[in-house]
């Protein structure tokens, strides 16, 4: 009897730890950003503390991934006591830092699955932890490694090893917090927060910016903006000896994000848009000629943006004022 309940807390303690540093390594924390006010009242700065450090520690977090995923792989192929005292003893650290983060700073989450969720750190994180590390004990003195539980297990193996999972998963903030998100609706890509790194790293990442990077006459951009569900990026660019600009058009949506890319004659900057008939207040806009030349994003671009803002004098949100460059906004033809 005391090896079938052995066998299965080395079963768990390997899924737990493969599975917690897989997530680590695929799903990396973004650098926190904490405001240093809201509505004029300053923020204080958190505590500091040596589990904040380590939590917000990229390099701690990828070698945290790895010695987990090593030891979940450990604990499958070996059953030498030298892994199952490394695990207790990371466990028992891991207690530690969830409890000292409960206590200092419980809003930046325990990092437990890497980047994966972000729920805040309470008493059921402390106690899973906790009770992880009780399993790790379990398993010291045990004769099979995981895959000779795995192989040689009966039916009992397999029903105590399901009935431990569902109970660690009950415990666990995570399920809860994976409901709710399918639970809530989608955040509208026009409302969605997309900070301007996500949309550099998302152009610097496409096949449109290779293939026109040679063009630019800088890497930084004339001027960023965004309408509706995209962000415009403009650069300097010289081709066959004229001055022209590059425009690119990359989407702000939570996932399968898009670029695409216009070439405009650098005397067509300053194109107006036409002025809706029940805008009364808006003082006439200068127009100008619009060369025959002038690229054009495709239709699809200007559908989506069609109900944007088009005005230079538009309201610009918090989280779109590090879009506003040192040139006059673009409206481009659509």
């Amino acid at each position: 009897m005391m090896n079938l309940v052995n066998d299965v807390q080395v079963l768990l303690l390997a899924t737990v730890l493969a599975f917690a540093g897989i997530a680590k390594l695929l799903f990396p924390e973004p650098e926190p950003v904490r405001p240093a006010e809201i509505h004029g009242v300053p923020i204080p700065e958190p505590e500091p503390g040596w589990a904040l450090r380590l939590r917000h520690s990229r390099p701690v977090g990828v070698t945290l991934g790895l010695a987990e995923t090593m030891l979940g792989i450990g604990l499958l192929v070996t059953a030498h006591t030298a892994v199952r005292t490394a695990a207790m003893l990371l466990l028992a650290a891991a207690t530690w830092v969830v409890a000292e983060l409960r206590e200092r700073t419980p809003d930046v989450g325990c990092g437990c699955l890497g980047g994966l969720f972000h729920e805040q750190v309470g008493r059921r994180s402390v106690f899973r932890t906790a009770l992880l590390t009780a399993v790790a004990v379990g398993t010291l003195g045990g004769a099979n490694s995981g895959v000779q539980a795995a192989q040689g297990g009966s039916w009992q193996v397999w029903l105590l090893f399901g009935a431990e999972l569902s109970l660690l998963a009950a415990l666990s903030p995570e399920p809860v917090a994976l409901l709710r998100r399918a639970q809530r609706p989608a955040i509208p890509c026009e409302r969605r927060r997309s900070p301007l790194a996500e949309s550099h790293a998302t152009l610097w990442d496409s096949p449109q910016w290779d293939e026109h990077c040679d063009l630019l006459a800088s890497r930084e951009p004339l001027d960023v903006w965004r309408e509706g569900c995209w962000r415009f990026l403009a650069y300097p660019a010289r081709r066959d000896g004229r001055e022209i600009e590059v425009v690119f058009a990359v989407s702000t949506h939570d996932r399968d994000r898009e670029v695409r890319v216009a070439i405009v004659p650098a005397e067509a900057r300053f194109l107006s848009a036409p002025v809706p008939a029940d805008v009364t207040a808006t003082p006439p806009l200068l127009s100008a000629p619009v060369p025959e030349d002038v690229g054009v994003l495709s239709a699809s671009v200007a559908e989506d943006v069609a109900g944007a803002p088009r005005f230079l004098s538009a309201p610009v949100s918090e989280d779109d004022a590090e879009d506003t460059g040192p040139h006059p906004r673009y409206v481009m033809a659509g």
